[in-house]
């Protein structure tokens, strides 16, 4: 079978799980104002519209929350192919929906998949990523993610002009095709050298690391120091060879579960999901209807594609704490800015043609235009800041034994938010209106302090080496200037350094593939 090695083209077949992730967010939020999906499922009112749309959160939970051990058991590499089988089994149950209740099983039934994908392929690419572009390649799980929100409402656009059940139908089965493309693309994958060391499976982790650092040399010397690295660390963690879920809450292990665990909540409670889910109610809101809502709900997606990419190219020289903390104050800003506009502008109403989640129109032109700016500003500033930088951060803040657990755990508290928030929102829509908004913006504020205090700086250091600044207890604030021990094991020159790192960018274009046979 044959392998690629080239750490950009691994990336790029890995994080089509994003994909899946994104097709399934905008999946509802093309159809929720629309007449044809409303008819057939009896005109859901705001707590079974919240229930359908959560329980695809609901599974990612379940997913995510027990995926670790199957990982650390089977490997990286099965789990994501399994999460691509779930999830199109899922896809194919929505797509042949017959009342509310099919619709819900198969949402959830994707939702597992997704978990499974959200929680490790993060992980897995965290594993075999150079540690100088790490944050560029598992960053792409966030932007396949921002990929499939916006091919997948597009698709939904252009089957609502489709008469009939078939305008969603058609829509919800093409979800299965991303879920096919990340099946085989596994089978090229080779898989995760961390896990294959843990299993003193040596040569082939060796082979592989070998293979995507410095093209086949093992004798190369980035090659021989992450090695040694590795091989000291799963020595070091032998002890817990029989972890468990409470270990990851036990003294030592707490302060580094807990930030993983509220990185991922306070993404939610960023208040994306209000823009993404909802969109199609936010902008009838602010006045817009019919198409023009659907084409002005469709900018937000390419603006989210398009502003992800800075944080690809940047997000290894800038760091992960600054572009969290700016990211989240200037959310803040914008989300200020739209309960304003809508508390000052908004017309109270009771019916708004027949949908009981719009209690408040805005009917001044100027108004609704800055309600409308200010989500896409929100939009801007969220895709290259906590989009891509929560995945990125809490797949690296883990020791190789706990990486599977760990992420899984603290992926899981990211979807029982999404749940909650999805269950939250209409009714919060249909209660206190433009006051939603000041809840996610308070919610801002916090999480900005929390990453000053807490959140330490991982940017250019190895896997082992952030596991051994945690272990120093080393301010988060000082972070950034902390270096790991030298000594002779792992130890690069200067020149060295710069010829390995120069090595790793020159070669990304070109993949690297092998028919060498795996064990």
């Amino acid at each position: 079978m044959f392998k690629v090695y080239n750490p950009y083209l691994m990336a790029l077949i890995a994080t089509v799980g994003g994909m899946l992730f994104g097709f399934d967010i905008s999946s509802v939020s093309a159809f929720v104002g629309q007449e044809e999906y409303r008819r057939y499922f009896g005109y859901p009112n705001s707590v079974t519209q919240g229930g359908i749309t959560a329980s695809m959160a609901g599974g990612s939970f379940l997913g995510s929350l027990f995926v670790g051990p199957v990982s650390d058991r089977l490997g990286r590499r099965l789990v994501i192919r399994m999460s691509s089988c779930i999830w199109m089994i899922g896809a194919a149950i929505q797509c042949s929906s017959q009342n509310k209740g099919q619709l819900i099983a198969g949402r959830t039934i994707a939702g597992v998949g997704i978990g499974f994908a959200s929680s490790q392929i993060p992980v897995y690419v965290a594993e075999l990523s150079p540690k100088n572009i790490r944050g560029r390649l598992v960053g792409c799980f966030q932007w396949s993610v921002t990929w499939g929100i916006m091919i997948m409402f597009y698709i939904g656009y252009g089957c609502s002009f489709i008469k009939g059940p078939a305008s969603f139908r058609t829509a919800w089965g093409i979800q299965m095709v991303p879920g096919f493309i990340l099946l085989l693309g596994t089978y090229v994958l080779p898989e995760s050298p961390r896990w294959l060391a843990s299993k003193d499976r040596w040569e082939e982790a060796i082979d592989i690391i070998a293979h995507v650092q410095a093209k086949g040399n093992d004798q190369s010397p980035v090659v021989q120091t992450e090695i040694e690295d590795i091989r000291e660390e799963i020595e070091i963690q032998r002890q817990y060879s029989h972890l468990t879920v409470f270990d990851l809450f036990r003294k030592g292990n707490l302060n580094r579960t807990m930030v993983g665990i509220s990185a991922q909540v306070w993404q939610q409670m960023t208040g994306i999901n209000v823009m993404m889910y909802y969109i199609v109610i936010l902008f009838e809101m602010a006045g817009y209807s019919g198409n023009a809502n659907l084409v002005s709900s469709s900018i937000q997606y390419i603006i989210n594609v398009v502003m992800t990419v800075p944080a690809l190219l940047f997000i290894d020289t800038w760091g992960r704490r600054p572009l969290l903390i700016a990211g989240s104050i200037l959310m803040m800003g914008w989300l200020f800015a739209v309960a304003g506009l809508m508390s000052v502008y908004g017309t109270p109403i009771n019916n708004y043609d027949g949908n009981d989640l719009i209690r408040l129109v805005v009917n001044d032109g100027s108004a609704s235009k800055g309600i409308i700016a200010c989500s896409y500003l929100f939009v801007a500033t969220f895709a290259p800041t906590w989009g891509p930088g929560i995945w990125i951060y809490v797949s690296e803040i883990f020791p190789t034994s706990q990486r599977a657990l760990g992420n899984g755990v603290c992926a899981s508290a990211n979807w029982i938010f999404n749940f909650a928030l999805a269950m939250f929102v209409p009714s919060a829509f249909k209660n206190i209106t433009w006051k939603t908004y000041i809840i996610f913006g308070v919610m801002c504020i916090c999480m900005s302090i929390h990453v000053f205090l807490m959140f330490p700086e991982t940017k250019g250091k190895t896997l082992e080496e952030i596991n051994l600044m945690w272990e120093s207890n080393v301010p988060a604030w000082q972070s950034h200037k902390w270096q790991p021990p030298v000594h002779a094991n792992n130890f690069l020159s200067e020149s060295e350094e710069k010829e390995v790192t120069s090595h790793q960018e020159t070669s990304a274009p070109s993949p690297i593939v092998t028919n060498e046979p795996t064990a």
